[in-house]
């Protein structure tokens, strides 16, 4: 009888608690959706592959069914999903206020517990202060002509193979120009091959959150252990070296740290040099893998690029001086390319934040300690914004100045942490586009399709054979090999 009793309990319990699981307590209307299975969510359903450069199918599906506004639980969290351009801007806005930043338990697992993204006010200011030090305009003016000498020996080296993997060829450049400018590595000298330890990091990144050995995340979390154990022993190094003048940027968080009264902790520190690490060279990378992909696919686009380099260099006093700034500031169809690009490849699925307090917002509430995600796959491929979404059209960005994100506009970020390094990721992607068009061509091979869980990624590379142009000869820029 008393079995009968405990099991009658036990079952109760438990509906109660799947009841609450999927009815989540609100003083006002919750937007519409569902919270999937207890624990998991709908966690599966959000990982869940796909190779379609339309709006993810999760958030398609649900927007819908539910509208711009729904509901839903991620990794065991309650997540309010944002495709609504009015919303996005007033999440933006109020940061700080209403909205702070926020990822999941398993993301600050990745990025560290003292990650920039996660820290907050006066804190959050002074490390974005820190950053522009290296990526801001005045800074970069310094390094367009390293950027471009390490585009230009690249692609020379690039030349003499037979194919490159283009996805994995950008990103060992451009985190090697990071790295140098950020601790003074060198991947050809260094006994340790840092970058290693970030693939690990990356492919675990964008897996299921399962921390148990043999799996992608793990082997994730231990890249993340075995590199910050190298950037310690370089940081103790550095404060024991003594150097009077600034290199890099190491040099710079060592003064830091010096000062009397800092609010800078070696652990902070440490986390900084790391996702500056990872955000500058992996988002890139991609960036520039699609926009390739996509001249191969377009060749009037190629055309129109290759014209407006091919000006820059006739108006040049000296042929072989570099790009300067006026050169670079005057690439004006190249960004409206990199626009495009960007705006189609929408390397990040979604922007998380979480409310402070209660809000109310067209009809509906989201509680206090609710997280919120901001899709941009749904913001830039609206058809209420853009003609014909789907499609590459660089010319949509004619005429359009873009100084930061805006409601329709959010591939770096938007509010006031707006991408730090956007202007860092402008110069090299243009830099490099400059050099390729002007003294390269190129075949694919093989490669170069896409899939996202939920973030992008290229499964097979995208394998490129790069040629120097011979101008004896009319041949175009590409060949495809279909």
């Amino acid at each position: 009888m008393w079995a009968l009793c405990i099991g009658a309990l036990i079952i109760i319990g438990i509906t109660h608690w799947v009841y609450r699981w999927r009815n989540p307590s609100c003083n006002g209307t919750l937007p519409p959706g569902s919270m999937g299975l207890p624990l998991l969510g709908e966690t599966l359903q959000f990982f869940s592959p796909n190779a379609s450069s339309d709006i993810p199918p999760f958030i398609k599906q649900r927007m819908k069914r539910y509208g711009p506004i729904f509901k839903t639980n991620l990794v065991g969290r309650p997540v309010v999903v944002s495709t609504d351009p009015d919303l996005n801007y007033f999440i933006f806005q109020q940061e700080g206020q209403v909205f702070q930043s926020w990822y999941p338990e398993t993301f600050t697992q990745i990025f560290g517990r003292q990650n920039v993204g996660s820290l907050h006010g006066f804190m959050y200011k002074y490390l974005k202060n820190m950053v522009l030090n290296l990526f801001g305009p005045e800074s970069l003016k310094k390094m367009l002509s390293e950027v471009e000498h390490t585009s230009c020996r690249t692609l020379q080296q690039w030349s003499c193979q037979d194919s490159v993997d283009l996805k994995e060829a950008t990103a060992r450049m451009i985190f090697d120009l990071t790295a140098k400018k950020l601790i003074s590595y060198d991947s050809t000298t260094s006994s340790d091959n840092l970058r290693d330890n970030f693939v690990a990091f990356i492919r675990g990144l964008i897996s299921f959150p399962l921390n148990v050995p043999g799996t992608d995340y793990h082997k994730c979390l231990q890249g993340r252990k075995r590199a910050m154990k190298l950037l310690k022993n370089m940081l103790q190094e550095r404060r024991e070296m003594h150097r009077k003048q600034q290199k890099d940027f190491f040099d710079y968080v060592v003064e830091e740290l010096k000062k009397e009264g800092t609010i800078l902790t070696e652990a902070i520190a440490l986390d900084l040099m790391f996702v500056l690490l990872f955000a500058s060279f992996e988002t890139t990378s991609l960036a520039l893998t699609y926009a390739i992909k996509l001249l191969s696919d377009h060749p009037l686009v190629l055309k129109q690029l290759q014209e407006e380099h091919e000006a820059i260099l006739k108006r040049r006093e000296d042929p072989n001086s570099g790009v300067t700034w006026k050169e670079y500031k005057s690439m004006t169809f190249t960004f409206q390319f990199i626009n495009e690009t960007v705006r189609l490849a929408n390397i990040v699925p979604g922007i998380f934040r979480k409310a402070l307090r209660e809000i109310s917002f067209k009809g509906y509430t989201i509680p206090a300690g609710w997280a919120v995600m901001v899709c941009p796959p749904a913001v830039h491929l609206n058809p209420a914004k853009y003609q014909d979404p789907l499609a590459f059209n660089p010319w949509r960005w004619e005429g359009v100045e873009l100084n930061g994100a805006s409601k329709h506009f959010m591939a770096f970020g938007g509010g006031m942490r707006f991408c730090v390094g956007t202007d860092f990721t402008k110069v090299q992607m243009a830099v490099f586009l400059h050099s390729l068009v002007t003294k390269y061509r190129w075949r694919p091979i093989n490669g170069g399709n896409i899939v996202r869980t939920p973030g992008l990624q290229f499964p097979n590379g995208f394998h490129v054979q790069i040629m120097e142009k011979d101008e004896r000869k009319q041949e175009p820029e590409f060949a495809n090999t279909d």
